[in-house]
Order: C-alpha cells, then sequence, then structure tokens
C-alpha cells in the first residue's frame, strides 16, 4: 500500500491535478477535451510555481547560508524544507493510507451534511500525513496516529466552509472555491484575535496600507517588483557578494515577485470551467440545497500584491529574529519558499491591509519557529526512520545537527495542539481532541442546515 500511494503521490501535482481535474470535468458533463485543457493549465500552473519556487529556494539558501556564515550564527534545529516534509509524511504508516482514509471521511461528511468542501487537493494531504505521523512516532500507536490525521483532517473541512464566503468575497472569480489546506487554516485564529486587537488600539486602527494604493502613493517603490529588488540586494550586501552578485540576487527577487501572479493565472483560467460547470450541477440536481465547495490549493491565490510584499518583507525579518528569540533553535532557510502559503486565508479578515498582515505574519512566525523547536524531537524520529528505510538523501539530516523541522507544517498552530493533545496529555487529550472536532462537526453542520433551508426558501420565492 505505501508503494502504491507513495507512486500515486510521487506523480507530483502537475501530473495529479490534470488527471483529476480531467476526470472531475467529465463527470460533471464537460466535454473531455475542454476538461483535459482545464486540467493542464492548473497543472502547468503548478510546473510554473514549482520553477519559480525553485528560484527563489536556490538564490536565496546561498545568500542566506552566507550570511549566516559571515555573522557566525548557527542553530541546531535543520530546516529540511516542506518538500522533504512531504516525503517524511508520505513514507510512514499513516501515510500510507492517508488518502483513502481522509478521501472517505469526506464523502462521510458530505453525506452527513457536517461539510460543504469537496476536497480534490490530494497533493496537500501530506499535511495531514505529517500530524499523524510524528503522533505515531511519539506514542507508536498507529491509532493515535490516525486519530490525529483524521481530527486535523475534519477541523480543516470545517475551516474551510467557514472562511469560504469570505474567500470568495475577496478573491474576485474564485466563486465555489474553498482552501482545504491546514497549514493556511491554522493561521485563521491568529488573525481574527489580532486584527480585533489593532482595531481597538488608537491611531493604529486607522492605518489603511493596501497594495495598490502603495502603488499610487510610492509609484515605483510601492511594487513588488521593486521591494523584491531591494531585499534581494540587502541580502546579498550582508552576504558579502560582490557587487554584480549582489545585482544579480536583487533581480532574481524580484523576477520572483513579478511571476508568481502571472503563473497563477493559470491556475484561476483552468479553474473556471470546472467552478461554472459544478456550480450549474449543484443547481440543476440539489435545488435546495446551498451548494458545495470545490477544495483547492492555495497556490491559486498566492499571487496576490499583499501576499508578495508581506513575504518579502517578512523573510529577513524572521531570520534575524530566530538567532535572538531566547530558546529558538530553528533556522528557516529551506522553508522560506513556503512562506507564500501562510496568507491566502489571512488577506480576507484584514481586508488585504499591508500593515495587519504584516504584524498577524510576524506574530504568527514568532510562534511558529517556537513549535517547530518543539516538534524537532517528534519530527527527526520520523525522518531518521523514513531515511533508514529509504535512503532517501533529501530526508537525511547533517552532521552536526540535533534535529529537523520544517516551518510548514510544523509551525502551524493545529499541528502543534493536535500533537500535544494525542501524546503529551494523556487520555484526557485525546478524548478533548474528539470532543472538540465532534462539535464543530455538529456546529458546521446547523451552519449547512440553515443555509439550504435559506435556499430552499428562496427558490420557492
Amino acid at each position: 500500500m505505501e508503494q502504491v500511494f507513495s507512486y500515486i503521490v510521487g506523480l507530483g501535482a502537475p501530473v495529479m491535478m490534470p488527471i483529476l481535474f480531467t476526470i472531475l470535468g467529465v463527470c460533471i458533463g464537460i466535454k473531455f477535451g475542454k476538461a483535459l485543457k482545464s486540467g493542464l493549465y492548473v497543472g502547468v500552473g503548478f510546473v510554473g510555481l514549482s520553477v519559480i519556487t525553485a528560484l527563489l529556494t536556490d538564490t536565496m539558501g546561498p545568500a542566506l547560508k552566507a550570511v549566516v556564515e559571515t555573522f557566525g550564527l548557527s542553530l541546531q534545529v535543520f530546516d529540511m524544507g516542506w518538500p522533504a516534509a512531504a516525503s517524511v509524511a508520505y513514507n510512514t504508516t499513516v501515510g500510507a493510507f492517508i488518502i483513502p482514509v481522509c478521501l472517505g471521511v469526506n464523502l462521510l461528511m458530505l453525506i452527513t451534511k457536517t461539510t460543504k468542501t469537496v476536497n480534490i487537493d490530494l497533493w496537500n494531504y501530506w499535511h495531514f500525513a505529517f500530524i499523524g505521523a510524528i503522533v505515531y512516532f511519539a506514542t507508536e500507536s498507529v491509532i493515535y496516529g490516525f486519530g490525529a490525521a483524521i481530527a486535523c483532517y475534519i477541523i480543516t473541512l470545517v475551516c474551510a466552509d467557514l472562511t469560504a464566503a469570505k474567500f470568495q468575497s475577496f478573491y474576485k472569480d474564485l466563486e465555489g472555491i474553498s482552501i482545504p489546506q491546514p497549514f493556511c487554516a491554522s493561521f485563521v485564529p491568529f488573525a481574527v484575535v489580532i486584527n480585533k486587537v489593532l482595531d481597538k488600539i488608537p491611531g493604529i486602527n486607522k492605518i489603511d496600507i493596501d497594495a495598490e494604493g502603495m502603488k499610487k502613493k510610492f509609484g515605483l517603490f510601492g511594487e513588488p517588483l521593486f521591494l523584491g529588488v531591494v531585499v534581494g540586494m540587502l541580502i546579498g550586501y550582508f552576504a558579502n557578494y560582490e557587487l554584480p552578485k549582489m545585482l544579480m540576487l536583487g533581480v532574481k527577487m524580484g523576477a520572483v515577485m513579478e511571476l508568481i501572479p502571472r503563473v497563477t493565472g493559470l491556475f484561476i483560467e483552468g479553474l473556471k470551467p470546472i467552478s461554472e460547470a459544478t456550480r450549474e450541477l449543484v443547481g440543476r440536481k440539489f435545488k435546495n440545497s446551498s451548494g458545495l465547495h470545490i477544495g483547492m490549493s492555495p497556490a491559486l491565490v498566492i499571487g496576490h500584491p499583499v501576499t508578495l510584499v508581506v513575504s518579502i518583507l517578512l523573510i529577513p525579518v524572521i531570520i534575524i529574529l530566530a538567532f535572538v528569540l531566547p530558546g529558538n533553535k530553528f533556522l528557516p532557510l529551506a522553508s522560506l519558499a513556503g512562506m507564500f502559503y501562510l496568507f491566502p486565508l489571512v488577506l480576507p479578515i484584514t481586508k488585504g491591509n499591508v500593515f495587519k498582515t504584516f504584524i498577524i505574519g510576524l506574530v504568527a512566525l514568532i510562534v511558529g519557529v517556537y513549535f517547530v523547536t518543539d516538534l524537532a524531537p517528534a519530527f527527526t524520529s520520523a525522518a531518521t526512520d523514513v531515511y533508514a528505510k529509504t535512503q532517501d538523501t533529501a530526508v537525511k539530516i547533517p552532521q552536526g545537527f540535533e534535529g529537523a523541522g520544517a516551518l510548514d507544517f510544523a509551525s502551524s498552530l493545529f499541528c502543534w495542539v493536535i500533537y500535544h493533545l494525542s501524546v503529551t496529555i494523556k487520555y484526557v487529550g485525546p478524548a478533548v481532541l474528539a470532543l472538540f472536532t465532534l462539535g464543530m462537526m455538529i456546529i458546521n453542520r446547523r451552519n449547512i442546515v440553515k443555509e439550504d433551508k435559506a435556499a430552499a426558501t428562496n427558490n420557492e420565492k
């Protein structure tokens, strides 16, 4: 079973998504050619995104390591990055079965009206495998591992439903889409609380900076492209790069900021036919239903200007803070390409306010590096076991480090809380987690039934 699903997942999102979209499109009544084209657009989007994030990692990684060496800095938890974390997650006992188990849970929740999201973002199921894997290695219990993974999956689906309306309202042309990715969803509580606090602070609550406003006020200096160039050159300067190399780093960072929005446009183009056909099908077959959401990757929207600006500003800030935060052992380097995925569900709450989004991101990352440090022993156990089985050098922990971690998914609130409820607080913790998960399902079901009744009333009128 491990080999079967490792092979499927090994195809990668660029191959998996065109296949899934073609099958889904044909099933909902789209002609084969049109469905295939939609799927290929999404696949090409993933290829483009992987090329750009690889450019970011390949250019920033050596520069940031040079900065670390120049200032004689060192931290003991090695940053594997999310691709290695995904490999660890899928190559464990829990990861081998996570896709069919989660698909079964999703189907059951749709039947019982405890969710409206059809989660086809199979590649990001590795997040659920990840939490299941580290709980499994900490408890040596497959049951506890699957329990943690399923609880995380259910909570994420409910969050996708609860955030869908604001998400679709903020991001145009994405009607019928939700984001059931736990890394993104876990930052929603931070965003809600911090946004309310900032709204109550005199003076601070008057600061309203959006991406378009920055462009109008500062012209070229407010463009994500220009900010990318400046930040890249600054990092090159602190890395003691010579001028030509420093300028090249700046241009490449600017290229990342400019190309990501263009590539993510392919996702939207590929999604439109599927989204429209789904709404028409639901409207015909389920007249008294308020509709379903297609659960998609947050890669759809990471090209938003605010996400780009805040992410690029936070990169040097969190690197500096990582060395001065007492008790932290984790330095994010390889994980920085995943920084963009922190904000897709935060922006609808801050309404695209750059200042608020930056503050929320800063707090989330500060807390996040402590989460990664705390979970490093469990993640190290999983990585060591997978390396022993596969001999994959991508998951090997280099000598000189006491453990390994990754910003995505180990820095998230969901991962940390579910792990400790499952592992640290014996018996009571898993019971609390189960009751909380059940409570969220019940609340979500009430909301869905209420929305369906409202839809039925409107249809009668």
